[in-house]
Order: structure tokens, then sequence, then C-alpha cells
């Protein structure tokens, strides 16, 4: 129909090309063709409009012609359309709608749904309005932080990807790789990650942008894409070169030494895993005083630590080679990694720095920090050559925001150190300075002996105050001392005394979480008067303390704790005070707290969470007074409550997640006059309850039962970790029935179960998240079958009097099936001899942990090919043959530089005896 001269309007017949889609949509109840006005387009039904075949617009010509290059061609041009008054159009009904709004000014919102379609709409019709709002909209969304940023999705970034190549557009490409490289943390935990496309992958690790954690996190990106891609690879779609440009953008000097080394049979990075591992060495070869000598002359841009405005957290864990030299070049700026000249002032510092008192470090005089003002969480925690007091300054410049500080397993930081920390970081939260518990508990040992040959490394590791006598005093007077650190672990802190917990409550008033596990050198009255100081306590964790009845009257009515002989009632209880509020107490181990404390204790906590009471003196009565409903989590392990009261605690707390009652004997005591199916009706009460559970960890011991773990089923399904020791029985068909049971089970620990090669095949081949696997002490006849299963996955194993047939041949086996393992522990293994070592440290390069006891002939001829393994943390070697030198502890601690524990018998020194160094020389070096 030929259009009148004076005719404003045109119709736009719309149909959908999508013939699925049109099909679907045929079949709807709306069948017919709909005639709509853009005169109404504010007021259009879209539900009902989008329902139809085809839609009939009647639209204003001149509104297409200004807004769309599409429809002015179309119209104003010599096309036959132009004297039309109908023209048909094949688009998406969606689509075409909605860039008829953004046409006539109507709002109408962009999704990562519909992103793409709007863009091809906006570049087919020629409608800038559209192109512009796209742009906008995904520059916007692409470029914001938090939850923002979470409306992409990761296949939607691919999609859009992909898509701005086919379009030519550069714009889309780049954003979507920048995107991608700040938010690569959270692109490497989707299950999509694999799907990356190579070159979107290979631009986004070449970003500046790139945010990671650390150098582990992007390595450990990159294997599992390539494994993601391993058909591909196959396919030779992805040439082996592709994957060496991939991985060849990793650090490999700045990678954890333990990460190193256990991807030496790697078949993706074996040779980066040595080159990571020689240049470690390298670096931790030069002292810290002078490790600017040892970096070169060169480009230091791979001993960057990766930093972009953008971090939030750095961890830096498990990296021996860390120095302040290394630090203070990741934090100026790139030109000090270049420039020789730029380079000295760092170099003058850090060889000037020792001689310099602990409160000065100038770091900021002369030197440009960079501040990354997102950086929330730092983890240093096995990083012993780096200078903690110059660091701490290092860290109040250039990460201001800073929240969480993870210093763990550093002996030499002190309570001056912690002092000098929330001083310099004053938003600081939580602070980690865990170490190893020493296995001198007072629940264990009454009376220690101060030898002469162990005084003095006692005397080296201390953090106490008591130099600074002024301190304490200086705290009290100072408001500007006071912290906002409301979480902090000192576990393991043996050389933490009263006085540090006096100092440490002045100044950390706040506190709301505390853990002194192990602290065992402070004292019932030192624990109460912090407590006593620090009223905003919800959680305490004083496992193996001297925690006692001070600290009990402390907690239950939060006065001064030097009661005397004075009783609860004679003090009168408070029970405003602050154990109405604790949500965490954990005292297990802590003989000093007798029947009376724990039944006053339980009486007041209604708001408990989590609760350890292992080894102490507890009994029913105690527990029948525990009136809270939130419990999590409960550890009442070797003690001897029964079974009605733990089932009247586990009914009024059906959130319970995790159960330790191993050793309990009176749980599940059974009398010899009565069967394993009679047992399992005089407790079926117990078991009904823990039946409405959805346990995640469970322990459990005497009585324990086929019957009790199909009792348990309703609970188990979502069953991470259990344990079952001495006094369970499960039996052959349970065990073999427990992978099917728990089908998400990480953690399995037998201790003096019947096992077969069926049960362990079994667990081996479908609990394909098992982690940790141990069987101990445990009967039946297994052979090297049960180990004939690849089990990469795994990452700890413990085989204690399981496999006294293993020969080195077997040892081959399994480390091979094995060869992700990080902690081993092999125990009556008599067939073993020296080659053994060779096999342990080339099949399972990454251990941290090595345990051989009574293993035959493995030391008969000294230690050697153990020490390959680079990253040992904790070594026991005992009764496994007298041939370990004499000098061995030397030479451990100098060819490890991650070795904290270590066990030895003198019955297996080939000349009767082993020399102690001096700790301290250790360090140094």
């Amino acid at each position: 129909m030929e259009s009148s001269s004076d005719d404003d309007f045109v119709i736009l017949a719309c149909t959908n090309p999508n013939p699925i889609e049109a099909e679907a949509k045929s079949e709807s109840k709306h069948r017919k063709d709909f005639l709509i006005s853009t005169t109404d387009i504010l007021s259009w039904d879209l539900h009902t409009i989008l329902c139809s075949q085809t839609l009939q617009i009647h639209a204003n010509r001149n509104r297409l012609i200004e807004q769309s290059s599409y429809f002015r061609g179309l119209l104003r041009g010599s096309f036959s359309e132009s004297r039309l008054d109908c023209i048909s159009i094949q688009w998406s009904l969606d689509t075409f709608v909605d860039v008829l709004k953004c046409i006539y000014g109507c709002p109408f919102h962009i999704t990562p749904n519909n992103f793409i379609p709007l863009f091809e709409g906006a570049l087919y019709f020629g409608v800038e309005m559209l192109l512009l709002k796209c742009k906008t909209w995904f520059s916007e969304v692409s470029s914001s932080e938090g939850s923002a940023s979470l409306q992409l999705q990761l296949d939607d970034l691919i999609h859009i990807w992909k898509f701005g190549l086919e379009c030519a557009n550069d714009f889309l490409p780049e954003l979507c790789v920048s995107f991608l490289a700040r938010n690569f943390m959270w692109a490497m935990s989707s299950k999509l990650f694999g799907d990356v496309p190579y070159n979107l992958l290979l631009s986004c690790i070449e970003h500046p942008y790139l945010t990671v954690d650390s150098e582990m996190h992007l390595s450990d990106a990159l294997l599992v894409w390539v494994d993601a891609n391993a058909k591909q690879l196959e396919n030779f779609i992805i040439t082996s070169k592709d994957c060496h440009g991939i991985f060849r953008q990793i650090r490999v000097s700045l990678l954890p030494l333990w990460f190193a080394a256990g991807k030496r049979r790697s078949c993706h990075i074996s040779e980066l895993s040595k080159e990571s591992v020689d240049s470690i060495f390298k670096l931790i070869s030069v002292p810290p005083i002078n490790s600017m000598n040892g970096l070169g002359d060169g480009d230091l841009h791979n001993l960057r630590v990766r930093l972009t405005e953008y971090s939030k957290k750095v961890n830096l864990s498990g990296c021996p080679q860390i120095t302040l030299a290394i630090l203070l070049l990741s934090l100026l700026p790139s030109s000090y990694s270049i420039d020789p000249t730029l380079r000295k002032s760092v170099k003058h510092f850090t060889m000037n720095f020792g001689h310099l008192e602990r409160e000065e470090c100038p770091i900021s005089q002369g030197l440009p920090m960079l501040s990354f003002e997102s950086v929330q969480e730092v983890d240093i925690s096995k990083c012993p050559r780096l200078h903690l007091e110059a660091a701490i300054t290092c860290f109040s410049k250039s990460f201001p925001s800073i929240r969480t500080l993870k210093a763990a397993y550093l002996l030499n930081f002190k309570t001056t150190t912690l002092h000098q920390l929330v001083q310099k970081c004053p938003l600081l939260c939580e602070v980690d300075l865990t170490i190893d518990i020493s296995p001198l508990l007072p629940a264990q040992v009454s009376v220690v002996s101060s030898s002469a040959a162990i005084a003095p490394l006692l005397s080296n590791k201390s953090v106490s105050v008591r130099e600074h006598p002024g301190d304490v005093s200086s705290l009290k007077k100072s408001g500007l001392l006071l912290s906002n650190i409301t979480k902090l672990t000192l576990e393991g802190r043996t050389d933490l005394c009263d006085l540090d917990l006096q100092c440490i409550s002045k100044f950390c008033a706040s506190l709301h979480d505390l853990n002194l596990k192990g602290c065992i050198s402070v004292t019932d009255v030192g624990i109460s008067n912090l407590i006593c100081n620090c009223m905003k306590l919800h959680s305490i964790a004083a496992c193996d303390t001297s925690f006692g009845k001070n600290s009990v009257l402390a907690l239950c009515s939060g006065i001064s704790s030097y009661y005397g002989d004075s009783s609860a009632d004679d003090l009168g209880w408070n029970h405003n005070s602050l154990i109405s509020n604790l949500q965490k107490l954990h005292i297990g181990g802590c003989k000093s707290v007798d029947e009376t404390s724990l039944l006053e204790l339980l009486s007041q906590t209604k708001m408990l969470k989590s609760l350890c009471l292992r080894d102490t003196q507890l009994v029913d009565q105690a527990l029948h007074c525990f009136s809270g409903s939130s419990l999590e989590m409960l550890d009442i392990s070797n003690t001897m409550v029964s079974a009605a009261a733990l089932a009247h605690i586990v009914h009024g707390n059906p959130g319970l997640k995790c159960l330790n009652v191993r050793g309990c004997r009176n749980i599940f005591r059974q009398e010899s006059n009565t069967s394993g199916g009679e047992n399992y009706y005089l407790y079926k009460d117990l078991y009904l309850e823990l039946g409405n559970c959805k346990l995640e960890e469970i322990t459990l011991g005497w009585g324990f039962s086929y019957l009790s773990l199909e009792a348990l089923q309703p609970a188990i399904m979502s069953l991470r970790s259990i344990t079952v020791g001495l006094g369970g029985s499960l039996g052959e068909d349970a065990l073999k029935r427990l992978p099917a049971a728990c089908p998400m089970l990480e953690s399995v620990i037998l201790h003096f179960q019947v096992i077969s090669d069926t049960v362990i095949m079994n667990i081996l081949a479908y609990l394909r998240n098992l982690r940790v696997l141990a069987l101990c002490y445990c009967l039946g006849d297994i052979s090297m079958l049960s180990f004939s299963l690849s089990m990469q996955n795994l990452r700890k194993l413990r085989l204690e009097r399981v496999t006294p047939w293993m020969t080195n041949n077997d040892l081959v086996i399994l480390t091979q099936n094995c060869a992700n393992l990080v902690e081993l522990s092999l125990l009556g293994c008599k067939l073993l001899n020296s080659d053994s070592q060779k096999i342990i440290s080339h099949g399972c390069p990454g251990l941290i942990s090595i345990h051989l006891e009574e293993c035959g002939e493995v030391t008969a001829n000294g230690v050697s090919s153990l020490l390959d393994c680079a990253a040992i943390e904790d070594l026991l070697l005992r009764h496994n043959g007298p041939g370990i030198q004499k000098t061995f502890i030397f030479d451990a601690a100098s060819k490890l530089p991650m070795l904290r524990k270590i066990s030895l018998d003198v019955c297996d020194a080939s000349e009767g005896d082993f020399d102690i160094p001096d700790v301290q020389n250790i360090i140094k070096k």
C-alpha cells in the first residue's frame, strides 16, 4: 500500500524468526496477532503481547527516522519500502519491543540475559541511544565493586567476550578481560572456570589489574583450567606451547615452598617446579640483612608480590624466601625493581635496619610507599625471615585498612610486637599468632626438667614483656594505645606469662574472641584477671591450660578473681555476667575445673554454640543443668557422661553439627550379658535424638556398632568427617556401606576396626572428596590391592600397624597413587630399608610432615634422601635403625628452612647421642 504524503505513521509488522520460540508461543492461549500503537507504549501489556506470533505496531515515522539509522535509510531513501505503510521485520519480539522503548524514550531494563540481544539490536537498527545505554550499563557493571559486580556470571562474561570478538568491537573484550582480571579469585572458584577461552585467560593473566591472593592461587587456577581442557590438549586444539605460555606468567620465586616442591611430579609444571624450588633456595641462601644483594641487578619485576588497587587479601604464608627487601620492592613504585640507582635506597635500608632499635624503623624516610586501601587481610604465617617490626611499619603505610593479620608459627613475634602492631594499624580487628602446641601439657605432666640442653631453647623464644617493666604502667596512662582487636589467637604460646596477659588485657579491652589453647605458662589467676578486664568476650578457648576455679568465678561473676576459698554462693552469681552471653567455651584438658565449677558454668551458659569439655571431670548432673538450645559443636570425649545425659543435650540442640564422644565408656556401656541388638534398644532414645540432627563431623568409640550406624542414617548423609576409636566396632559390612551412607566424607579415621581390601577399595573408589585417611591398629587382612587406586585428592595418610608386609615395591605404588600427599605417617612397616627414603622423597616431594616409626632399617645408613622433601615442617624418625648421624639436627635445620618440629630417639643415633645446636644460630642462618 502506498503512503499519502501527509501520513506520519507506519505499521511495523514484527515476526519472531526463531521457529522454536514461535512454535511455543503458538501453543499459548494468546494466538492472535496484536495491533498496538507507540502512542500507548507506556501502557503496553507486555506479558500478553509478547505471547503473540506477530506484532502490528503503529509507529511514528519521523521518530523512527530520527533515532534509527536503519529506519532512516529505509524510510527516507530510494528503497521501495519508503513508499509503503507497512514494513515487515524479522526479529525477536522481546528485543524489538525494548528497541522501540529506547527509540521512544521509555524506561527498560538491561540484564546479563538480554544484553547481547539488545546490543545486536542496537547495532542492526542503528540506535545510537540504545548502543550508548548498553555500553554504559556494561561499563558500570564490569567496573563495579561488591554485590553490583555479581550481576555478571562467568558464563555471561564468556558469551559477551565472544560476542565482542564476533562483532569486531574492542570495547567489550577489553572490559571483559579487565573484569576477569580484577575478579580472578571469584572466577577460579566457579565450576565454569574451565570454559574460559584460552585467549581470554591469557589476556587476563597478562593484564596489569590481575588480582590474586597469592601466586599459589594463580598456579592452582591454571592447573585446574588445563585439566578441564585436557581433551582439547589431546586433540591439539590447544598446544603445549600455549600451556607453556600461560604458566610462564607465574612468578615462580614467590610460590610457597611446599607448593612448589609438591608440583615436581606435575605433568604440566614439573620444570617450573624445579625452577621455583631452586630460586627459593637461592633467595634463602642470602642472610636477610643482605637480601638485596642476592636479588641480582636485572629487572626484579617477578619478585614483586602482585598488588593492585583491587587487592583485598595478601597471602604470603609458607614463603621462607620473603624478606623485608622483597616486601619493600612490592610496596614501592615499579621503577624500583628496574632502576639500579633507585634500588640502592632500598639496599641501604635493608642493610642497616638490623643495627636499629626494634622500635626504630624509618621506612617512610625517602621511600615513596604505595597505598593499597582495599587490602583488609594479610597472611605472613611461616615467613621466618621477615623482619616483623619493619614489616608492621610497611603494613601501616601501605595497607591502611588492614583488618586481619595472620602471623602463625613465627617464634619471634613478641608481646611488644603486638603492642606496636595495634598502635600502627588502628583498624586491626583480628590477629592470629598460633604456634605449635607443646607436648608438655599441664594435664599430662607435673614436673618439667630444666636441663642445660633444654633451657636455652625456652629462653630464646621468650616473648615476655618482663624486660620492659614500664610497658604496663604506660599502657594504663595512654588512651591512644587501646586497640580495636576483637579476635586474638595465641594458641601454643608456651612463653606467654601472666604479665603478658595483663598487658594484652589493657590495650585489647574490646576482645570478643580469645584463644589461649596450650598456653601452659599462664596461671588460673592470670586468665581470670584477663577475663575481668575483657567483659565483651563471647568466645574463649583455653584447652590444656591452668584455667580453673578463679577463671570460672570471673566468667560467672565478672568481679576480681582473688576469691580465696569463697564459694559461689558466698560471692553471689551474677546471671547477667559475661558467661550468659558466651557462645564458645573450650576448656578441654583443664584438670583444675572441678565438678562444682562445671555445674556452675553449664547452668548459666544459654547462648553457647561450641562447647569442649574433653578430659574434664564432667558428670551427668552438669549436662542436665545445661539449658542452651544453640549448640553446633560438642566435645565431651574421655568423660564419664551417660547416654541419657547426652540425649538430653541433643534433644535441646537439634542444630548440632559436630559431636565427639570418643572414650566415653559410660555412653554406650554394654553389659556382659547384653547382645549388640539389645544394646541398641537400650540407647534407642539417644539414636532417635541424634537422627534429628544434620551432622557434619562425628567422633565415636565405645559401643558404636553397625546398628548404631543404621540408626544414625538420617543424620549422617551430609557427614564430612568420621572417626571411630577404641571400643567402637562397625564391622566389615558397615564399613563397606560407609561410602553410600556418607557420600560427602572428606576424612575417615579408623582405630581398632576390622578392615579388608574390599572395605578400603570401596572407601577410596567412591569417596572422591576424601582428603584424610587414617588406619590405625586395625585388624583384618589387607594387601597392596587396597592402595592400587589413584588417590590424587588424598592429602594426609596414616598407616599404623596395618601394613607390616609393605616392601619398597609396595611403597613405590603407594607414592605413585598418592603423589599429592602433604602428610605421611607409617608405623610398623618392618620390611622397609634405606632405599625407602628416596622412594618417599621422589614420590611425594611436597610432604610437610613425615612420621616413620619402627619401619625396618630406613635410617640404618643415616638420613639423606628424606631431606629432598624440601618443605618438611614436622619430622619424626624413631626406631628405624641406629644410623642417624650425630649432627643430624643441625643438618636438617640447615637444609629444611620450614622445619619446626623434630622427634628422634637416641637409640637411633649412630654415635649414641645427638648434638643440640643453638636455636638462635639456626634462625640467623
